[in-house]
């Protein structure tokens, strides 16, 4: 028994190492990884990397270009633009793991029991899936912000109810191929309950659409609060995100003169985003069973 404990624990090392090795072989997996460690660090680390607060208004040093005192120059009310990053990537980065993670395990659970069960609980909840995709999705999300209010626990909140449909519905194809496969029927004729069967069973075989939706949710919530947040439904102005630096400098004149600050917040939503994506796609080729 001992032995075969230890073989168990030796497989599971070896499949670990194996991975680790495939992930690593894919650069631009591993591109992405590095720099969305970078980011959220510098982010989480902020009063380290940067003496400067974001809403400190300096009105000798407004609307300064890039320079050694301050690297991505500072706004119309004097206030460093890199601090402003920095800051915001806290807030933008929590809304889009939070709104993608609750959006992910709702998904995740009601695809789980519409693919396995079937039948009218199946229609029940793919119709439903359906009614709420009818509407678009930046009206939806806009008359709930609306009804809730801003503020950024609220627009996660409204991330979460809008963006869970996706994920339910690849999850819940998955399974209805998946419940037809011979392990399924040999785990019931065993007496297997149906709830082991679902989540210890058939989800690790599952895995793969679940965190390339996920990881696609995380970079469509970004966008999704910096564009409202541009707009001026998101967060509120006097938090720094992403979206709120990019408000600050819609108008004309700053894009045409003080270009540094809309490209510095554009370049770094840019960058994020993509890594997020290279590194969805590298975790779906790793933990894909079928490759």
């Amino acid at each position: 028994m001992a032995t075969s404990v230890m073989e168990m624990k030796i497989k599971k090392t070896s499949q670990l190492k194996l991975r680790v090795k495939k992930l690593w072989s894919n650069k631009p997996a591993t591109l992405g990884l590095a720099i969305c460690l970078i980011m959220t660090l510098l982010s989480i680390l902020a009063p380290l990397v940067t003496s400067y607060s974001p809403t400190h208004m300096d009105f000798t040093s407004i609307s300064q270009p890039p320079s050694a005192e301050h690297i991505f120059g500072t706004d119309k009310l004097g206030r460093d633009v890199f601090s402003q990053i920095l800051y915001g990537g806290r807030i933008s980065i929590y809304v889009g793991i939070l709104s993608s993670l609750g959006g992910t395990v709702i998904g995740v659970l009601l695809g789980c029991i519409a693919g396995f069960f079937g039948g009218k609980l199946d229609s029940l909840l793919i119709r439903f899936s359906e009614i709420v995709m009818t509407f678009p999705n930046l009206i939806l999300v806009l008359v709930m912000v609306s009804i809730l209010g801003q503020g950024v626990n609220n627009l996660i909140i409204v991330f979460v109810l809008t963006g869970w449909m996706t994920t339910f519905r690849l999850v819940r194809n998955e399974y209805l191929s998946v419940r037809e496969e011979t392990y399924v029927s040999v785990c019931r004729s065993f007496g297997i309950s149906n709830f082991s069967i679902i989540f210890r069973h058939m989800l690790p075989n599952t895995m793969s659409p679940i965190i390339v939706s996920f990881t696609v949710n995380v970079a469509f919530f970004i966008l999704a609060e910096a564009g409202l947040s541009f707009l001026g439904l998101g967060v509120p102005v006097t938090i720094s995100t992403w979206g709120n630096i990019m408000n600050a400098a819609q108008s004309i004149d700053v894009v045409t003169n003080y270009w540094w600050l809309w490209l510095a917040p554009g370049v770094a939503i840019s960058m994020f985003v993509l890594a997020i994506n290279f590194l969805g796609d590298g975790l779906r080729d790793v933990l894909d069973p079928k490759q």
